[in-house]
């Protein structure tokens, strides 16, 4: 009796460490919006995104203190949903989701993992941006 094979332990797919962090769709959008970069139009909104965690992240540490409120996560991970989309962090606006989802529905169970899961995300997004940042036109 032979022994069945067992299946490829890894998939076409690149691991999610991989893949990029910003979608180069995304980003090629909006190059298309200033495509001779003459109004800085890139790393101005590279530098409203930035300036925005700057002010967002302090309130999620806040939200996070003695007692979870779940209102300032909602409204903290709506408003990064959207941008983080726009620039192409696709993954971060997927669990940006996800989180506000959950806070709305006051699902308050596994939450700080998931903002713990966001906080990563977020440094990922800023490396790559910050990386970006002197490349572009």
């Amino acid at each position: 009796m032979s022994t069945p094979t067992p299946p490829p332990t890894h998939s076409n797919q690149p691991p999610a460490a991989a893949r990029p962090c910003l979608d180069p769709i995304a980003l090629e959008r909006l190059r298309e919006l200033d495509p001779s970069g003459q109004n800085k139009l890139i790393e101005r909104v590279l530098a409203a995104y930035l300036k925005s965690l700057d002010r967002l992240l302090p309130e999620l540490a806040q939200a996070r203190g003695e007692q979870l409120d779940l209102q300032v996560v909602r409204h903290v991970s709506h408003t990064l949903k959207s941008s983080s989309a726009s620039l192409g962090a696709l993954d971060l606006a997927e669990r940006c989701a996800e989180i506000e989802t959950r806070a709305r529905n006051q699902q308050a169970e596994g939450m700080e993992a998931l903002l713990d899961a966001m906080l990563d995300d977020i440094q990922q997004v800023r490396l790559a941006l910050t990386a970006l940042a002197p490349t572009t036109p």
